[in-house]
């Protein structure tokens, strides 16, 4: 992360964003592309039920089980990681935020995407691909343009990842475009790309959010600072996460999955998430990242153990588990403090935690218990209905203005 920008360039930056008189939801990147993850989590899912029961018929281009995992993946993490940079990034540069006319056009890409890969069967599987994949392409461009207009190279990185990302979707589509081997890969890569931006991103906001609320009451340890062992963690994840989406059940890869978890572990233990527990907005944080080892031994014990560890096991803990808890975690505390309120958790917030934890444990107890599989997905479903429809009506209100 590079400097702050210097105290003229954020004074310009404030007063420009006070002088902005358009609608609320389109002041910055966060407030329509969290509303949208928010209500495109429950909607997908509820969807995704209603197709697994025979209640609801979509005319897709995929498969349903591939539709399933594409939305959740490239619409619901997308759209987190959207609102997520396009906030990050002007606080990065001090450059101003995206926003207005440019901002809704984004949005507007991001939903065309939803609708052409929920009516594929329609306009066609290369329609479908070219609507979809065209708002990775211009997020990863606006991306690059205002990190190099703003001189911070040093966050390049990210844009590599949105790029890969993208790239990742395509390989979806290719799958259903007569290369059927390239689906699963590229789910799996989207998967991956997921998992090294909560560990880059991640490793900076949670050792600093908890040091800051530790320091504030006194504390007299704080979490370690260890950047041997962080960016060793990230170079293993970088290296070994591609392996695992091209070939997931092979042994060598299983051995070194476990060797990656066992770093993320370390790391995590170094940032004393234990001593949060008053304030579920920091140890919310500690919990959504401790489900990256978790996620990351249990693939690589399918890999080594198929027979013990069914490999949907660590897929369910990084998606469900990792992934919707962290981006639940960004997503509140990005909008209680850009838009002024204070950095604690209300009651409607810790339900919101509590429910989707429900949701990964019940998803990862599903892989477990087969006798109860049935049982145990309706709970999880349930559960993720409730915490992200719970954020969009709470949260929505804050993306509005209100």
């Amino acid at each position: 992360m590079t400097a702050a920008p210097s105290d003229s360039a954020r004074a310009d930056r404030v007063a420009a964003r006070r002088g902005y008189s358009g609608p609320a939801l389109l002041e910055q990147g966060f407030r329509p592309f969290f509303v949208a993850a928010g209500a495109w989590a429950a909607l997908s899912l509820a969807l995704w039920i209603g197709m697994l029961t025979g209640r609801v018929a979509l005319p897709i281009a995929f498969d349903p089980v591939t539709w399933h995992a594409h939305g959740l993946l490239f619409g619901f993490v997308g759209a987190a990681i959207a609102g997520f940079l396009l906030t990050a990034v002007p606080n990065w540069t001090g450059r101003l935020p995206v926003r207005g006319l440019p901002l809704a056009g984004l949005a507007l890409l991001w939903l065309a995407g939803r609708v052409a890969v929920a009516t594929g069967a329609w306009i066609g599987p290369v329609a479908a691909a070219a609507v979809d994949l065209a708002f990775w392409l211009v997020l990863a461009t606006a991306m690059a343009r205002e990190i190099l207009a703003g001189n911070n190279r040093r966050n390049l990185p990210v844009v590599a990842a949105v790029a890969m990302f993208g790239a990742a979707d395509a390989l979806v589509h290719a799958g259903v475009l007569g290369w059927p081997a390239l689906g699963p890969v590229g789910l799996r890569l989207g998967v991956a790309v997921a998992v090294v931006l909560i560990a880059l991103i991640g490793g900076r906001i949670i050792p600093s959010f908890t040091r800051n609320w530790l320091a504030k009451r006194g504390a007299e340890r704080l979490p370690a600072v260890r950047r041997p062992l962080d960016a060793a963690t990230l170079i293993a994840t970088v290296l070994v996460l591609p392996a695992w989406a091209a070939v997931p059940d092979h042994p060598a890869v299983g051995a070194a999955l476990l060797a990656v978890a066992a770093l993320h572990a370390a790391r995590l233990s170094g940032w004393r998430g234990a001593a949060t527990g008053a304030e579920p907005l920091v140890t919310i944080l500690h919990v959504g990242y401790a489900w990256v080892p978790l996620g990351l031994a249990l693939a690589g014990l399918a890999a080594l153990a198929p027979a013990a560890v069914p490999p949907v096991a660590g897929l369910h803990a990084l998606t469900a588990g990792a992934m919707g808890t962290m981006v639940l975690a960004v997503m509140t505390r990005a909008s209680l403090g850009h838009s002024g309120r204070a950095l604690t958790a209300d009651r409607w917030t810790v339900a919101i935690f509590a429910l989707v934890t429900l949701a990964a444990l019940g998803r990862l107890a599903a892989a477990f218990l087969p006798e109860l599989w049935l049982a145990l997905l309706g709970l999880s479903a349930i559960a993720w209905i409730a915490a992200f429809g719970l954020f969009t009506v709470v949260y929505g209100r804050i993306a509005l203005g209100r």
